[in-house]
């Protein structure tokens, strides 16, 4: 593909002592783009021309350093013609590979991804990342992969053939041919766009190319389990050992909140007395590596004490025999059926950990800034998304809405609001229509006391 500018520039590079002999380094710059490469070879500034990029004189050193520029340069724009019949795109790092003996060049796409995704396994050894995040990336690689052989019919692409069509057409590919649901593809999306602005940072491209994409994440109800679907999950009497011991570590993190994978390291050492005497779970989250101290309330003791001495957990070493997360959610969906719980949501360790911060503490009058500490949330906003009232809950506070209101009004027990509503409005009209001095004196008091209630009441009734 052909380059919209092309340049080429020899200079001297400044070195850190301030002698006078300095390398001669070749600039190249495409589209805006400038890579830089050593020649190896030294000269002394005060016989160079800055202007020309060239040795002064006619000495036989300055003859042979400008003899070897010059070819150099012919051989870059010999190397550019056969770029050009292969139809490759020109970029300055493929010429700067070139200057420094690589034919190849590393501004590829799925190269860059790699190196990326290398880093991130080395990170997760070190245990700075979790196993989870690197996989995601390998998928998002995979896909970014299987889209350029679907479009271009390449094995790879360079870095600044990528363009806002590139972004809009990966998108609607995910979409229609990889089947995405929306928040996935945004997902893969995103993924992507991270190893784009390294390029970016490197200077491999001038500018981001995800610039005027933009998408919106479907707000997904997530909701917990109710009260009675909790209390089922708990009484229902299991046809099997494999699935009552899934239902029973579902439990325990409805009545502690905890994640899969935090209940999976869940060993005895995180267990503990707390300043109240009481027993509390005293750990890190290994999502965000946030302190998460959970009081055990008598069920999830309850759990703990049945499986003290199951052959998994003192095989593991830990207080819960939890099965893999893939098994626990392929067992939850046999449970739910069996449970009766509603089948429009998906039954799964994470809805389970949701009940929790909803049904279980905000529903029982626990503040939402205890039940944050208690996820091991950053903020409350991000609890608030969890905290999904139940119809009962909102039943309940319209009840002692209306208990509030009603004796305020004089609203007798057998009567709705609507009625004595136009009662209070014919009362108030026939107080008007009565001019009578003496009484407006008298009723002044109950004329304020009806308009403020009539003011309630259509607020409510709306």
């Amino acid at each position: 593909m052909l380059e919209q500018s092309f340049g080429l520039l020899f200079f001297l590079k400044t070195p850190r002592n301030n002698g006078k002999s300095r390398l001669v380094y070749l600039r190249v710059t495409i589209d805006g783009i400038q890579k830089e490469k050593s020649t190896k070879r030294k000269w002394d500034i005060d016989r160079w021309d800055q202007r020309t990029g060239k040795a002064i004189g006619n000495k036989e050193d300055a003859k042979i350093l400008n003899h070897f520029l010059d070819s150099l340069v012919a051989k870059i724009y010999q190397y550019r013609t056969e770029l050009l019949n292969q139809n490759i795109t020109i970029t300055s790092q493929l010429i700067a590979d070139y200057v420094a003996g690589k034919t190849i060049s590393k501004a590829k796409v799925l190269e860059e991804f790699q190196t990326h995704n290398d880093e991130l396994a080395a990170l997760v050894k070190k245990g700075q990342y979790a196993e989870g995040t690197h996989e995601r990336y390998v998928t998002a690689r995979s896909h970014v992969k299987d889209f350029i052989r679907f479009k271009y019919g390449k094995d790879d692409l360079e870095f600044r053939e990528l363009n806002y069509e590139f972004v809009q057409s990966y998108d609607i590919y995910l979409r229609t041919v990889r089947d995405c649901a929306n928040n996935t593809a945004l997902k893969y999306v995103s993924n992507f766009k991270k190893i784009v602005l390294r390029a970016v940072k490197n200077e491999i491209i001038p500018q981001d190319p995800f610039k005027l994409f933009s998408g919106k994440k479907t707000k997904i109800k997530k909701k917990p389990l109710t009260t009675a679907e909790l209390h089922s999950l708990e009484t229902k009497v299991l046809p099997n050992e494999r699935l009552s011991i899934v239902r029973d570590v579902s439990v325990f993190q409805a009545y502690t909140g905890l994640a899969y994978c935090d209940v999976y390291k869940l060993v005895p050492e995180d267990i503990g007395l707390g300043e109240d005497g009481k027993y509390w779970i005293f750990i890190s989250r290994k999502k965000t590596d946030a302190a998460c101290d959970i009081p055990l309330l008598p069920k999830a003791m309850a759990i703990l004490e049945k499986y003290k001495n199951h052959p998994t957990c003192i095989q593991r070493g830990s207080v819960l025999p939890v099965r893999s997360n893939q098994k626990m959610n392929a067992y939850l969906k046999e449970i739910q059926a069996l449970c009766n719980i509603n089948l429009k949501y998906k039954l799964d360790t994470h809805r389970l950990r949701r009940t929790f911060a909803s049904t279980v503490a905000l529903k029982n009058g626990v503040p939402i800034h205890i039940v944050k500490e208690l996820l091991g949330h950053a903020s409350v906003q991000q609890t608030e998304d969890y905290a999904i009232t139940e119809q009962e809950t909102v039943s309940k506070e319209m009840l002692a809405l209306s208990e509030k209101i009603s004796p305020k009004a004089g609203i007798e027990d057998k009567e709705d609001a609507m009625s004595f509503l136009l009662r209070l409005e014919k009362e108030l009209n026939t107080i008007k229509d009565k001019q009578d001095p003496a009484k407006v004196t008298n009723l002044t008091e109950k004329l304020a006391e009806i308009e403020r209630n009539l003011k309630d009441l259509r607020l409510i009734i709306g």
